[in-house]
């Protein structure tokens, strides 16, 4: 509750926080238009692939052009103005930077990025939340090793729920589920980028006219980016997905504790601990009343009687036997709020979420039946869509990550419905990506084996 004040003590001292964002994009270039009301806070530089990109967002975000034209970090780091580049190595290995910010979702780039810091001592901050999904246990594992801070990225929802359910542990209580709203029905799984507008309402006039990327939302649609989201919960808050990972039930806020609640006292999940995304409409399309779709959520349980009358006197929404129930946030702000994780890192030494465990993971699952000779395209596609699975379970039947099904060539048919493996696809066992995912396979084996026992 005091980032804002250290802050402006190291305004005081002449010692901002300088930071450099990776990624120009809708995500970055809501933390700029943040950004450039804190005192204390200095934008060294923006990395993009495209620099007139990087200077068109910190013109629409308001910044003063006067501010963006450093030639070179030294200058930038001299004068207080921004360098542009396209060189996103240079910018984290830039003299005086403190945090690394990885708006970009490419997870090959997340990767490089996060080792980048590593080697050069600079806390990272990734909104990349594809990156943390295929490999962010090992990413955090090398962080800690470099003495640097790897974290989630505040006001994104994995981040946020970190942050609900450290706050229900640290008041003693066991979490019982947490996770997001979502809009979700499961035709959605067998979504295209060709159907997805469809599905959102938007009309072709609409579409033409604005700045949409069809497989990005169409990742959303299909509940690829709700089982990416629920990874890195997993991860962060020592949750495990379901056996047969996110199923969605429909549910309002109201209902939180009735729902998230384990099925042999009348609930949905399979187990205490779990990670799940409720949707916003009823299975016939009927909207939720009073829906969580934009929101996040955690379920917990009193701990003894005492507690269970407390609930019901200070007027907690329970289930039937007063025992359970739920906190929510109905909005999350995006890059509005990402600041809190820079100052956090900074200021504290602290993420604000960050994958300790190897739980969760995405696996490429056929939309439709797929034949040998054809070509993934990924997360948002045509072909698969990524669903949430218990690592354990991945690891044991060699499921291949969404985050590297793009690209990739089926050695195999594989019918709709079914994950691909490994064993599916020719794949470049050279590729620096495969060769990282594939140490965190090993390395994280063992204590999943242990665990199963």
């Amino acid at each position: 509750m005091n980032l804002y004040a250290l802050l402006q003590k190291r305004a005081a001292a002449g010692k901002p926080v300088r930071v450099g964002l990776i990624g120009a994009g809708k995500f970055g270039t809501m933390f700029l238009a943040q950004a450039r009301r804190l005192n204390g806070l200095h934008l060294l530089g923006v990395a993009d692939l495209s620099p007139e990109r990087a200077k068109a967002s910190l013109g629409r975000a308001g910044w003063d052009a006067a501010r963006i034209v450093a030639p070179d970090f030294a200058t930038a780091l001299k004068t207080g103005a921004t360098h542009i580049t396209e060189d996103a190595m240079a910018l984290i290995a830039a003299d005086g930077l403190d945090v690394v910010v990885d708006a970009t979702g490419s997870p090959a780039a997340g990767i490089r990025h996060v080792l980048q810091a590593c080697k050069h001592g600079k806390h990272i901050v990734m909104v990349n939340v594809e990156a943390d999904a295929l490999a962010g246990p090992l990413l955090a594992r090398k962080a800690a090793e470099a003495g640097i801070v790897y974290s989630l990225a505040y006001g994104d929802q994995p981040a946020l729920i970190a942050e609900m359910v450290d706050w229900a542990r640290a008041a003693g209580f066991d979490v019982i589920a947490a996770g997001k709203g979502t809009k979700y029905l499961p035709v959605y799984h067998g979504a295209t980028p060709q159907t997805v507008w469809q599905h959102y309402g938007f009309s072709e006039e609409q579409v033409a006219q604005g700045d949409f990327n069809a497989q990005m939302f169409n990742s959303f649609l299909d509940g690829t980016k709700s089982g990416i989201e629920m990874a890195a919960v997993a991860n962060a808050c020592g949750l495990t997905p379901a056996a047969n990972g996110l199923e969605f039930p429909a549910c309002g806020v109201d209902d939180l504790p009735m729902v998230m609640r384990p099925k042999k006292d009348g609930g949905h999940l399979e187990h205490k601990g779990q990670v799940e995304v409720i949707s916003s409409l009823e299975r016939d399309g009927r909207p939720v009343f009073r829906d969580l779709r934009w929101g996040i959520y955690v379920a917990f349980e009193a701990p003894n009687e005492y507690v269970r009358r407390c609930f019901a006197e200070y007027g907690l929404k329970t289930d039937a036997s007063g025992w359970y129930s739920a906190m929510y946030k109905p909005y999350h702000l995006i890059g509005l709020e990402l600041s809190v994780s820079v100052l956090s890192a900074a200021l504290r030494g602290e993420p604000t979420g960050c994958p300790g465990d190897f739980r969760g993971d995405v696996v490429a699952t056929a939309k439709r039946d797929l034949a040998a000779g054809e070509r993934l395209d990924g997360e948002g596609g045509y072909t698969v869509w990524g669903k949430l699975m218990p690592a354990a379970a991945s690891l044991k039947l060699g499921g291949l990550p969404i985050g590297l099904a793009h690209g990739v060539t089926l050695k195999n048919a594989v019918k709709a419905g079914q994950p691909v493996s490994w064993a599916d696809v020719a794949f470049d066992a050279g590729n620096e990506t495969v060769q990282f995912r594939r140490e965190m396979e090993r390395s994280f084996a063992g204590d999943l084996a242990k665990a199963a026992e």
